[in-house]
């Protein structure tokens, strides 16, 4: 038996599939239907028993992530009119995945209930069923594939195959899984974006190529490329999955206006999206990704990170095990439908076994680049992605129950499935009960960490959802009340006693109504939901303040958190008072004073005024022209030889006094 059917061979007539009345009996007929009722009745029983667990799970584990609660800063604002931006006045994107930030706003003005709701109802949603469309999607492409292959035989002769839940087992009972599956972020819209392509390639490749009435299939076509193309405004890396699938669609075998129109369909939300966000935005990509330079490399740290998933749950055992017994299960491979032009190739494209390819090698590529850039510093999440796309051909597995006609080739192959199986529940129950990451609440050498457990313990509360359970959490209620009792305004700097917090003031005359507050911390999600849209918050890792995220990155940081911009750029950038003893004690006042020149600098200037001067169409025009100069600006975080890259005057320093 192949996967490599093409689709007009894969088809053929009902009567062909099924036998014709002359060739079969009544009996078998029955046999047929009553085989063909259990085995949608096992698949469908076994979706929904999936589907129920990982929601259950999900459940369980629920909580919003402190960078969870950083997209609602920016939903919060798109529902005040202040635009697509997490301080008003700073056109600053600060969320990485433009679709989930959209989806949570349509969701919160829709509904007018707390965003925090609204993001976890959701999330668990679309994580539900991303794992029930994958599992369509593989027994879609499995019964399909057998009855073809087998040219009628399993309904003929009546033997009814299991389509058990096996894949997805896996992923589902990874920690992480779960706990990503909620979290305020947008793992659960990749995986379901992902499980979606997967049943609309499975389609494109199973569906019969009409010589008559193509309109209904170019229509399933332009919703796949349509699909596919909104990849990278799901997550800028999906930009792999989407070329796969489109390279794929658009070079199989039709006419070239059908290949023009993939192009268009595929090409239009991402491309003038591209266009607004280069010209809002000033940069080719969110600024998440020049604020942990996702082009870089750090190979040694994406080891270990993929090691800190595969190590603690044992998880290469049943991929391992999936895997032989996927093989197994698909048997033998023929090569008459190997391409031998170009012709033949086209056609070869849009078949099954090009379609486990696909997610085979965009998953692998998808393991590479999240291994290649050093992982993350959560636990296992980046990596999910790429390990609900391997799992996607084996997300269940088909046992075919052997009977006198089996042979000796069919019980072994029934074995091999079963042994596979049961080997994988078994595996799942007990990794699923595991307790995850060791000391995983512990920020360690490695710079990882179990988000969900970390904050559960330094927040005190087992679900923290809402914005308020982070109060709980060290100096986030001093912060709250140290704006309250500064009426004035000014910059706020955490001390190192947690209890309270430097407060650097604004110069005199005092505006009515004060000058206003910036809070600089790194937890930016925590700090922005438990305080009003006036109160601006900015981090010296840069996610949400450029200044920080176009300064170079450190050797040998943690990953995810290797910049680290120095207050007295702060300082020097609102124009605060900079001398002691208005400064902390631990702050330079000769290091202010060489921000403030280092911020003159030309090219500078230019960057700052890309995302905060008026927006005009001037400005509008420039920043498109000047958004990968942008992309690619970066300044030294000691003022000094910044002052010296530029090459602007030094001041005179009180300590040449």
């Amino acid at each position: 038996m192949s996967l490599s059917t093409s689709p007009g061979e894969q088809s053929g007539s009902p009567g062909e599939q099924s036998g014709s009345p002359g060739e079969t009996s009544d009996s078998s007929d029955l046999t047929s239907r009553s085989s063909n009722r259990l085995t949608t009745a096992i698949f469908v029983v076994g979706a929904a028993v999936t589907g129920l667990l990982f929601l259950a799970g999900a459940w369980e584990r629920r909580w919003i992530a402190d960078d969870g609660l950083i997209v609602l800063r920016t939903v919060r604002n798109l529902l005040a009119g202040n635009g697509p931006v997490f301080n008003a006045g700073e056109r600053v994107e600060t969320n990485t995945s433009t679709i989930w930030t959209y989806l949570v706003y349509a969701g919160s003005w829709i509904s007018d209930a707390r965003l925090e709701y609204v993001v976890l109802t959701i999330a668990l949603v679309l994580s539900t069923a991303a794992v029930v469309v994958a599992m369509w999607g593989t027994y879609a492409l499995r019964a399909r594939v057998r009855a073809v292959g087998a040219g009628g035989d399993y309904a003929r002769t009546g033997r009814a195959v299991a389509y058990l839940p096996a894949g997805v087992l896996v992923y589902i009972a990874v920690p992480p899984a779960r706990d990503f599956a909620t979290s305020g972020l947008e793992t659960c819209l990749v995986i379901f974006w992902i499980a979606v392509l997967w049943l609309l390639m499975v389609r494109w490749a199973t569906r019969e190529v009409p010589t008559r009435g193509v309109r209904g299939d170019r229509v399933e076509v332009l919703f796949l490329s349509f699909w596919a193309g909104l990849g990278p405004l799901v997550r800028p890396e999906l930009v792999i999955m989407s070329g796969l699938a489109l390279v794929m669609i658009f070079l199989a075998r039709q006419s070239w206006l059908s290949r023009f129109l993939v192009f268009a369909f595929a090409g239009a939300t991402p491309v003038l999206y591209q266009i607004w966000r280069m010209g809002y935005y000033g940069l080719p990509y969110p600024n998440t990704a020049v604020s942990k330079d996702a082009g870089g490399a750090k190979w040694a740290q994406g080891f270990d990170y993929l090691w800190n998933l595969l190590g603690p749950y044992l998880l290469l055992l049943p991929l391992v095990v999936l895997l032989i017994a996927g093989v197994a299960s698909i048997g033998r491979v023929g090569t008459s439908n190997l391409p031998r032009s170009v012709s033949d190739a086209q056609r070869v494209l849009r078949t099954p076994t090009a379609v486990v390819v696909f997610v085979l090698v965009g998953g692998a590529l998808s393991l590479v680049y999240a291994v290649r850039v050093g992982g993350d510093f959560m636990h296992g999440r980046t990596l999910l992605p790429a390990l609900f796309t391997i799992l996607l051909p084996v997300s269940v597995l088909p046992l075919t129950i052997p009977n006198r006609n089996s042979g000796i080739r069919g019980i072994v192959i029934f074995a091999i499935g079963a042994v596979a199986w049961i080997t994988t529940v078994v595996w799942a129950f007990f990794a699923a009960n595991t307790t995850g990451m060791p000391q995983g609440s512990i920020v360690g050498r490695s710079g990882i960490v179990d988000e969900r457990a970390f904050y559960a313990l330094n927040t005190g509360h087992a679900h923290p959802i809402l914005a308020s359970d982070y109060l709980d959490y060290p100096r986030i209620r001093p912060m709250v009340e140290a704006i309250e009792n500064t009426p004035d305004g000014g910059l706020l700097l955490p001390s190192a006693q947690f209890t309270y917090w430097d407060v650097v003031p604004p110069p005199l005359p005092i505006p009515p109504g004060g000058a206003g507050h910036t809070v600089f911390f790194l937890n930016l999600g925590m700090t922005s939901m438990n305080v009003g849209l006036d109160v601006r918050v900015i981090d010296q890792m840069g996610l949400a303040y450029p200044l920080a995220s176009h300064t170079a990155r450190l050797e040998n940081g943690r990953i995810g958190h290797d910049k680290n911009l120095y207050p007295d750029w702060v300082v020097a950038d609102l124009g605060l008072v900079g001398e002691h003893p208005f400064l902390p004690w631990y702050m330079d006042e000769d290091w202010v004073t060489q921000a403030r020149v280092a911020l003159s600098c030309p090219d500078t200037q230019e960057l700052i005024a890309s995302y905060r001067a008026p927006l005009t169409k001037d400005l509008f025009i420039r920043n498109i022209k000047r958004s990968l100069f942008y992309s690619g600006y970066r300044i030294d975080r000691v003022p000094e030889y910044e002052i010296q890259r530029c090459g602007l005057e030094p001041p005179i320093l009180k300590a040449d006094n």
